[in-house]
């Protein structure tokens, strides 16, 4: 019996038809396998996950394979977006002991959890030096058998070494200005001068470590910083990972060039890439920076936002091709014949040169990603628009890919921050509401009585997984961006909920952050990982919402807290900087001030002084806004007005400068393109 019925995780429910007997994550499977005396065959992966797809039709649809695995295993499928505590921690012995990792991921386990033997994607034939699924699963039956004593030797070993692996938190505090030097240096050994981006294929979007060079320029005014993350910024919207006809963002490039994407979309991604552009924008005033922003923005409020107010994690990666067959990228791409069908040939010609779209294709089959290679040549933009919008009518018109349609906090978290900055910069109220009703939506659904987290929620129903470290972190961060933009302090008191928790239940005694709570479930071990990901890290998210809540309320505890915190990127920056830029781009902000910003008044001018302040490149500045006499902030009190004038005041390391009531002044004192 397949008990994936009931769950709501969209991931699962695809897999509720198998004729494998899934079980989902829980104690039941391991007492089920501990009765019948199998080992557990663990698959994790996500709903936008195409190679997950592919071994579902190819082994876990297929009849003969799924009878084998339910004769011989208690098999369990894991949402990892949902249960990213359970994927941490069996990808890290994945990574051990095979050097790579991905999903989807197959491990088997004894029934005590203990792996023995790991893969990703396996065929459902020998290829390529793979072996079949059927040949692992026939060797894990075979060993577990006639080699038990080896198995246990095993899993006991990797179980061992893992636990022998806790972060020893470094008491140097955080990283002072020859850290984070040594970090940009080691980026820029890595940087791809002529494609922008770091290292080769796939070519990830580097949307952390590009906060952290727009940061460093803003503190130091290092032109080289800036450059790295401009041009890298310019290929990615250029190139096919951008949606040229939508909007938004594929996860990855498969290649060097920024050709040809792995087409999932996830929120993620567009979140923190349409706060990078904002940011961009607001250091250099580039025009395709505000588009690209804004386009982003309007992609995830029209494409992922959900009737109760919050954001869909993903769209997948495959649709239907018109034939029936279920196809990567067919939603997105064009063939020559395509275009001259819906614009007809001359405007098809042009399309073709603006977009292109070769004779022979970039993809699959003819077909090509659009993309923007002329190098920036003139164009009649009514030609562009009316090409853009009859190709994006007609696309309409295809099988638009499934959603993922859970809402997952950290990532609505993310999204709230990039659309009321978004919102705020480009004279965009309707972004800032819709930021409001996700935080709103947070709290109302996500939150409990004790201000502890749920990780997901579905159709307006919380789900039953609790949140980790980054689901605090990032939705502490989205409600304090909300709290600047908005003046209203209550975003500031959710906020500061959310990191007493972090203290209480993720912060071991020596300063190291956990990505599970001290109460949550038992694996076989708890999760630390201070380096990104897809998104920042747990720990990095934490200290960097620790650090901007201390700057609002001069807490010495949350400042404390963020610094210690901020020891393991004094230790890793240096050495691996792309896979800890937020953490760099907080160790800024802390190197910087972070700068403190009031602004007390009403009116014209008060909005004059407050829009200075958000458009303000000193990293990670804070900002609190409100009439004189008002106490919705701490940072207001005893600010008056000035001279019967509204005013700004700017405080950085425990010292305040005089107090201004010119915006022009105010730019030059905080930093601004």
């Amino acid at each position: 019996m397949n008990r994936l019925a009931g769950v709501t995780s969209p991931y699962l429910l695809q897999h509720a038809d198998n004729p494998v007997d899934w079980w989902p994550w829980g104690p039941e499977a391991f007492e089920e396998a501990k009765r019948r005396d199998v080992p557990v065959l663990l698959s994790v992966g996500y709903s936008a996950c195409h190679w997950c797809h592919v071994m579902a039709r190819e082994s876990f649809e297929d009849a003969g394979t799924a009878a084998y695995m339910n004769e011989h295993f208690v098999s369990v499928k894991v949402d990892r977006e949902e249960r990213p505590d359970v994927d941490a921690v069996y990808m890290e012995a994945v990574q051990a002991a095979t050097g790579q990792g991905g999903w989807p991921m197959t491990v088997f386990l004894d029934a005590e959890g203990r792996p023995f033997y790991f893969g990703t994607y396996f065929p459902p034939a020998p290829r390529s030096g793979m072996p079949s699924f059927p040949q692992v699963l026939e060797g894990v039956v075979s060993a577990w058998r006639e080699r038990r004593d080896e198995v246990g030797e095993v899993a006991g070993r990797i179980v061992t070494e893992l636990a022998g692996r806790s972060l020893a938190h470094s008491g140097d505090g955080p990283p002072g200005e020859p850290e984070l030097a040594q970090a940009l240096l080691g980026l820029t050994r890595d940087y791809d001068a002529q494609r922008g981006g770091f290292g080769g294929a796939p070519k990830f979007p580097p949307s952390m470590v590009l906060e952290f060079l727009l940061r460093h320029h803003g503190r130091t005014g290092a032109d080289g910083a800036l450059q790295m993350a401009a041009d890298t910024c310019e290929a990615m919207a250029r190139g096919g990972m951008y949606d040229q006809l939508g909007g938004g963002f594929a996860r990855y490039s498969v290649d060097r060039d920024w050709v040809v994407p792995h087409f999932e979309k996830m929120l993620y991604d567009n979140a923190l890439l349409c706060r990078v552009y904002a940011h961009l924008w607001r250091a250099t005033g580039s025009d395709l920076a505000r588009r690209v922003a804004v386009e982003t923005a309007d992609f995830i409020v029209r494409e992922l936002r959900t009737a109760e107010g919050g954001f869909a994690s993903a769209l997948d990666a495959d649709s239907d091709d018109g034939t029936g067959a279920h196809v990567e990228g067919a939603y997105y791409v064009w063939s020559y014949a395509q275009l001259t069908e819906v614009l007809g040939e001359q405007d098809a010609d042009f399309a073709a040169e603006y977009f292109g779209v070769t004779p022979e294709g970039t993809f699959e089959h003819g077909t090509s990603v659009l993309r923007l290679p002329q190098g920036g040549g003139v164009a009649d933009a009514a030609r562009v628009a009316s090409v853009r919008e009859r190709l994006l009518a007609a696309r309409g018109r295809r099988t638009a890919p499934g959603r993922d349609d859970k809402v997952v906090a950290a990532w609505n978290g993310l999204a709230v921050a990039a659309l009321a900055e978004t919102g705020a910069y480009f004279d965009r109220p309707d972004l800032v509401e819709r930021a409001t009703e996700a935080a709103d939506l947070l709290v109302r659904l996500h939150l409990d009585d004790a201000a502890r987290l749920a990780r997901t929620s579905r159709n307006g129903a919380a789900g039953a997984h609790a949140g980790v470290l980054e689901d605090y972190g990032d939705v502490a961060e989205g409600f304090l961006a909300l709290a600047s933009v908005t003046g209203e302090g209550v975003w500031l008191e959710f906020a500061g909920f959310l990191l007493d928790i972090v203290l209480d239940r993720f912060t071991g005694a020596d300063g190291t952050l956990y990505d599970t709570a001290d109460d949550a479930e038992a694996l076989i071990r708890r999760p630390q990982d201070p380096t990104d990901n897809a998104t920042p890290s747990g720990w990095t998210a934490a200290a960097g919402a620790l650090l901007s809540y201390a700057a609002h309320t001069g807490s010495e505890p949350h400042r404390t807290a963020a610094e210690r915190a901020l020891g393991v990127v004094r230790a890793l920056g240096p050495r691996v900087p792309r896979f800890i830029g937020w953490g760099l781009a907080v160790a800024e902000a802390a190197l910087d001030g972070p700068r403190e910003v009031a602004v007390v008044g009403d009116g014209d001018a008060a909005a004059a002084l407050r829009r200075t302040a958000l458009l303000a490149t000193a990293p990670g500045a804070v900002l609190a806004t409100g009439p004189a006499g008002s106490d919705e902030f701490p940072l207001l009190a005893d600010r008056p007005l000035v001279g019967g004038a509204p005013a700004a005041y700017v405080c950085r390391h425990f010292v305040c400068r005089a107090p201004t009531t010119d915006p022009a002044a105010l730019a030059a004192e905080l930093g601004r393109a």
